[in-house]
């Protein structure tokens, strides 16, 4: 590869990088709108006497996500980065309004 050829590249790289940082800052959008779902879900259980943990829900929810999923990522990688996300959701709904998990 020639000097101008490790140019391109490093460009094409560093625009690579520049989209997973877009990516990651959506994600962490998309995340602080669901972890607000899931504070008033868990002030709705608190008020109906509703266990937090519901395993049946945690089902339908991976059953849900691994149907959408288009690749490239296997549906055991969205399933364990799932369950991670439901971890801290459930943790979430114990937590008051002015607490961070």
């Amino acid at each position: 590869m020639n000097q101008n050829e490790s140019k391109s590249k490093v460009l094409e790289l560093d625009e690579f990088r520049r989209k997973i940082d877009q990516c990651d800052e959506e994600i962490v959008h998309l995340l602080s709108a669901r972890a607000s779902c899931a504070r008033e879900i868990g002030h709705i259980k608190q008020e109906l006497g509703v266990a937090t943990y519901q395993p049946t829900r945690e089902l339908a929810v991976l059953e849900h996500v691994r149907s959408r999923n288009e690749g490239p990522l296997k549906n055991d990688a969205i399933t364990r980065v799932f369950k991670a996300i439901i971890d801290e959701s459930r943790k979430l709904e114990g937590v008051s309004d002015d607490e961070k998990v």
